[in-house]
């Protein structure tokens, strides 16, 4: 059985499936391996793969990601994890990582150098 769940954090979007007949423990970020996907960053993989040390079964990943850094596709694929799990019915252990984090990068305004920035204030 299939399990589904959507993702979003700043500009970046995960989609997660899990299948649940495979017995093999695998995780495929975007049809790349999930160390060839963030190769440099030992953190984000060891707390994705941290799930499935938690449930103690064998979990087989399929996720897409888009749009976005590396930070964001992370917390955007933790939250989609947290939510497929849940449908698999394992919401007590998961319910704290379903809150989704709706922060997004201030627009400029004219006038100023960035979002809030102003140029600098000479009085004379």
């Amino acid at each position: 059985m299939k399990y589904y769940g959507i993702g979003r954090r700043k500009s970046a979007v995960a989609k997660v499936s899990i299948n649940s007949e495979d017995t093999n423990d695998m995780v495929i970020i975007n049809k790349k391996t999930i160390s060839d996907y963030f190769q440099n960053d030992k953190a984000s993989i060891d707390s994705i793969l941290q799930f499935s040390q938690t449930l103690g079964i064998p979990l087989n990943l399929i996720i897409t990601v888009s749009g976005g850094g590396t930070t964001g596709q992370k917390e955007a694929i933790r939250l989609a994890l947290a939510k497929a799990l849940c449908k698999m019915g394992f919401s007590d252990i998961f319910k704290k990582l379903l809150t989704q984090d709706s922060r997004v990068k201030e627009r400029k305004k004219y006038g100023l150098k960035k979002a809030r920035k102003a140029p600098q204030y000479s009085k004379r």
